[in-house]
């Protein structure tokens, strides 16, 4: 049993968007950039996307789960160290090492994270809103928890050679977490959190091993 209901959540949200507003549209316009920049990446671009999400994931954290979650629900306190620890792994290993690369190509990998993205940025609020739950009670890209995710998962699946695993973690375990709220909270769009979080692991595990095996395979035959 959560200690709120399904009215009480999405009260929140409102209240929550209606304090942080226009940040959703600076998020969108971000979300939209980032897409363009895996189709036309620059010197540099793998940092202001890695830079890009650790701040969405920092946000969520602080912003969402400590200042708006926590006074209905006492575990936003430990969701929200998760987000911004996943924050701080992506400036760790994008911004300041500089050690994530983004580009689109016509593979099974990058067009599932397309799709992915386009689920986060366009279905899912979408879904909320023919529920009955759309703005200002939704959840939005970029500055809450579930389609933010979805978000970063297909991004993962955008980057150029293997996916660092100490990426994916949080990502998957919120995958598990939010979706939930599917059954306890009638938000059945964080259905697509569920299924993006499992193939995700799926094609990342197969896009990193596929790449380890090719340069096994490279080292065989200069020796």
């Amino acid at each position: 049993m959560l200690p709120f209901t399904s009215e009480v959540f999405f009260s929140n949200f409102a209240a929550y968007n209606a304090a942080i507003w226009p940040a959703q549209i600076v998020a969108y316009a971000l979300g939209a950039y980032i897409i363009l920049l895996t189709f036309r990446p620059y010197s540099g671009s793998g940092r202001f996307i890695a830079t890009s999400l650790a701040i969405a994931w920092v946000w969520m954290g602080v912003v969402y789960h400590w200042l708006y979650f926590a006074p209905i629900n006492f575990t936003a306190w430990p969701f929200g160290l998760l987000f911004v620890i996943q924050g701080l792994l992506l400036a760790w290993t994008g911004t300041l090492r500089g050690r994530l690369e983004f580009r689109f190509r016509p593979n099974l990998y990058c067009w599932a994270g397309l799709s992915f993205v386009v689920f986060a940025m366009g279905a899912y609020p979408l879904i909320g809103y023919l529920l009955g739950h759309g703005w200002p009670r939704a959840p939005m890209f970029g500055v809450a928890p579930c389609p933010t995710t979805i978000f970063t998962l297909g991004v993962l699946l955008l980057m150029e050679g293997r996916v660092p695993v100490h990426l994916l973690f949080i990502p998957v375990l919120w995958s598990l977490i939010g979706a939930s709220a599917v059954w306890l909270l009638d938000v059945p769009e964080d259905l697509g959190l569920l299924l993006a979080g499992a193939l995700a692991v799926f094609l990342i595990f197969r896009k990193n091993r596929a790449l380890s095996l090719g340069e096994s395979r490279s080292e065989s035959a200069v020796s």
